[in-house]
Order: C-alpha cells, then structure tokens, then sequence
C-alpha cells in the first residue's frame, strides 16, 4: 500500500456513527501510545495493510470476524492462527483485545483515527482537495506548497473528485472549506442576478406606488 494511502472504508454505517468514532478514538490512542517503541509508522502500515489486503481481499475471513454467531474463543483462535504467525506480537494482540470486547468491526475507524490523532501529534493536517477532474501530480505538489506556506502546520494533500464543481476546486482544512470551484461562483452569479432582478422589481412598484409629485 502506498505511503499516506488509506484502505478503503469498508463499513460506512460504522465510519458515519459518532459514537463509534469516539469508542474508536479510544483503541487507535492506546496503540499509538503502545506503538512508540516498535514505530508508529510500521503499526500503522501494518493495521492499513490487514484492512486492504486480507479483510477487503477475502469478505469470508471478515465476515467471520464480524459475525455474532461466532464465539469470542473461536474468533481469538482465527487470529492466532491467521495473524500470529505473519504479525507482530503488538498488533495480534490489539486484535485479540478488539476480538474479546467486540469491537473488530471498528478496525477502518480505528485506523482513520489514527492517523488523524498521529497527524496532529506530528503537526501535520489532512487537507481535501477536490477537483472535477484528477490533478497533475505537478498540479499537487504546487498546491501543498502554496497551502505549506500559508499555514503553520505540514499539509497532507487528500485529493478527490467530484464532477459536478465543473472547474476549480474546494479544499477543506478540518471544518474550514475554501470554495473556488466554478459551480459555486455560477451559483453566487445567480443569487447576484436574482436579488439585483427583485431590486429591480421592487423599485418599479415603489415608483408606480408613489408617482413623481405626490
């Protein structure tokens, strides 16, 4: 998987519900906290690397791990015996410890936690960038310059693609979006047009209401 690429988001019901990205918030601290000695890069490379390359490549492995019909005993053996012999002691046992309170089916949330709790301890931020097309990676590299000289933390580009702007782009730092795409300037030019239309309107009924000399 490439460096700073995330799996795919398996289970967006979970990854929409705030209560557990807050549960998840919890289980991706104490693994960061308990990853400083082996690397938090490696640990997180390598949860990435469960969630893409063994749970999204093989549903039935996954749908096992998720299922209230299998036993908690049973889902702990499935782990020794597919990831003890090819993980690390540190992350099988984070799966055991998931596996014992049930809470596996937080591992895409856990995951995006952590690299958002590990991007603000390293001073570095998430920023989406979506364009209506994909963009030059040269077109890329230009903007998280821009974006590293306007702010004080170290950008991490997030591009996305989104047809309907037409043109431009959004870019989104946390809960701050910066609008420049064509489809909002189209629409700010409408309402524009509009309130100037009623402007219009209403002071032609003011002058038919109240005629010169009245």
């Amino acid at each position: 998987m490439a460096e700073g690429e995330r799996p795919v988001k398996r289970v967006h019901s979970v990854m929409e519900d705030p209560s557990a990205r807050a549960v998840a918030r919890v289980y991706a601290t104490a693994l960061l906290d308990a990853s400083a000695g082996v690397g938090v890069a490696s640990t997180l490379e390598e949860l990435g690397s469960f969630l893409s390359d063994v749970l999204d490549a093989h549903p039935g492995f996954a749908d096992l791990l998720g299922s209230v019909a299998v036993g908690r005993d049973q889902k702990l053996a499935m782990i020794d015996r597919v990831v003890g012999p090819v993980g690390t002691p540190l992350f099988t046992s984070f799966l055991k410890t998931l596996a014992r309170h049930d809470r596996l089916e937080l591992l895409p949330l856990i995951l995006d936690e952590a690299h958002r709790i590990d991007d603000r301890r390293s001073g570095r931020k998430r920023v989406e960038v979506t364009t209506a097309t994909p963009l030059d990676p040269t077109v890329l590299e230009s903007i998280r310059q821009r974006i590293d000289a306007a702010f004080t933390f170290s950008p991490i580009l997030d591009p996305r693609i989104d047809p309907s702007l037409i043109g431009g782009m959004v870019i989104q730092v946390e809960n701050t979006v910066y609008d420049s795409s064509l489809r909002t300037r189209m629409k700010q030019l409408r309402d524009r047009l509009r309130e100037r239309s009623l402007h219009e309107i209403q002071s032609g009924r003011d002058r038919f209401s109240h005629p010169e000399g009245d």
